[in-house]
């Protein structure tokens, strides 16, 4: 039985603006992180070709450290009996000075047993009478079918036929670069369509034993992305058989969108295992200045500080939602000077719109309070 492993939209390289500086750097080297397991899985499961279906960098002329880590995990797990296949995508496309180039130092210090797709007849024969085809995109954006770019099916051809594309199928929602027909199995006599562009697990079988298939990004890269985290593991009994496909997970961080309306959610979050969850948390609520003060911690232990080592693997916090009602609060049965009493004034006027204000008047809270105890 012929196994493969297919994967796709690796983006190594791709930056992640949104988070600080020591999160993004955590999100930045899992994706090189995410390859390690991959590899390791395709050694696991003994497949006999790994097949990379596009955009396995974010960009085609991505930084040094980052083809030059990838280049060394393709080295260490490189067999003779195992080649990998290297296809260019659509942010990583086939250019004169892309990191895919002959004369790319990335290219040439390749194993043999990796190979780089450079041409629309590209042609790999497998062990136990299999061949893999592939076309790549040489522009970042186009129409043509890649798919379809593939060579027909002689008639004496019993061989297990694979094809390589990266592109969009027309029933997926927003645009199609690089259009992919869901014929293209049927016209071009394939056992498996191996293609990436989107980043979530998709199957299409369009009546045919050959089925299209997206694994979908192996490292979620956004909040958005739904049914990331997977490579495919695929069998192969015989030519016009229909291939076993098997969706196995390979991501270490759960992305999750999370608005929390209340105080008593934001203590159950409290309490929730995130270290493998990269969180985005939105604060849609008012609370009054001790329950801020609560806030604070709660959102200080999630993200971690210099001390203190994050309850998430990385978290964002959007406040824009939060209010807070100051108009309970005050100093009971204390003299203050004036100017302290116009300024607590001032920030209340402007603290349940303005979250400068709001940090200014709790920080000023807990020095009255710090003063007022010491002088107990």
């Amino acid at each position: 039985m012929l196994k493969i492993l297919h994967t796709a939209d690796w983006h190594v390289g791709r930056s992640f603006g949104l988070f600080d500086d020591a999160d993004s750097q955590k999100l930045e080297r899992e994706r090189i992180t995410v390859v390690d397991r991959i590899l390791g899985l395709a050694d696991s499961f003994d497949v006999d070709a790994v097949l990379c279906a596009g955009d396995l960098f974010d960009e085609p002329q991505p930084d040094p450290q980052w083809w030059q880590a990838l280049g060394e995990r393709l080295a260490e797990a490189s067999s003779p009996n195992r080649p990998i296949v290297l296809l260019p995508g659509n942010h990583d496309p086939l250019l004169p000075d892309s990191v895919y180039s002959p004369s790319h130092s990335f290219r040439k210090d390749l194993p043999e047993s990796v190979h780089v797709v450079d041409d629309d007849k590209f042609a790999l024969e497998l062990n136990d009478g299999a061949v893999v085809y592939a076309a790549p995109c040489t522009s970042r954006a186009g129409d043509r079918d890649l798919a379809m770019a593939l060579p027909d099916r002689e008639p004496d051809d019993n061989r297990v036929r694979i094809g390589m594309a990266h592109g969009s199928t027309f029933e997926m929602a927003g645009s199609t670069n690089f259009p992919i027909s869901k014929e293209a199995p049927a016209k071009r006599g394939l056992d498996y369509l191996a293609i990436g562009d989107t980043h979530s697990w998709h199957e299409i079988r369009n009546g045919c034993h050959a089925p299209i298939v997206y694994p979908g990004t192996p490292e979620p890269t956004s909040f958005s992305e739904r049914d990331a985290g997977f490579v495919a593991l695929v069998s192969f009994r015989r030519s016009g058989a229909t291939p076993r496909v098997r969706q196995q997970r390979v991501n270490r961080w759960t992305w999750k969108d999370t608005t929390v309306t209340n105080m008593e959610d934001l203590r159950k979050l409290a309490k929730d295992d995130l270290k493998s969850t990269v969180l985005r948390l939105r604060l849609d609520m008012t609370v009054d200045m001790q329950e801020l003060e609560e806030v604070d911690r709660v959102v200080g232990s999630l993200q971690g500080t210099k001390a203190v080592n994050p309850r998430t693997g990385a978290c964002i916090c959007d406040r824009s939602n939060l209010g807070v009602n100051v108009s309970g609060w005050s100093i009971d049965n204390v003299a203050l000077p004036e100017t302290i009493t116009a300024v607590i004034e001032r920030l209340k006027g402007e603290a349940e719109s303005n979250s400068l204000a709001q940090r200014a008047l709790l920080i000023l809270r807990r020095m009255l309070n710090e003063s007022l105890q010491e002088g107990a």
